[in-house]
């Protein structure tokens, strides 16, 4: 997992050691080329999955994600 959340701050997990920001400060956005959910950080960006998307939702942060539409006719959705 590349975020913990305690008390509405949240930790994120990076190559350069631990991030700490205010939930309510962190915009959580979609990465339409990736598919992904991320935020991010001093101009890094940081994938997170749904379950740590919506755990940061719930913690304070700001739902910036969007749906994306599937445009193959062989898709599930």
């Amino acid at each position: 997992m590349t975020v913990r959340i305690d008390n509405q701050t949240c930790f994120f997990i990076t190559q350069n050691g631990e991030e700490i920001r205010i939930c309510s400060d962190v915009t959580i956005i979609t990465d339409a080329e990736q598919s992904m959910s991320a935020v991010d950080l001093d101009g890094r960006r940081i994938y997170i999955t749904e379950a740590e998307a919506d755990a940061l939702t719930v913690a304070g942060a700001v739902d910036g994600r969007r749906h994306l539409k599937a445009t193959d006719s062989d898709s599930v959705i």
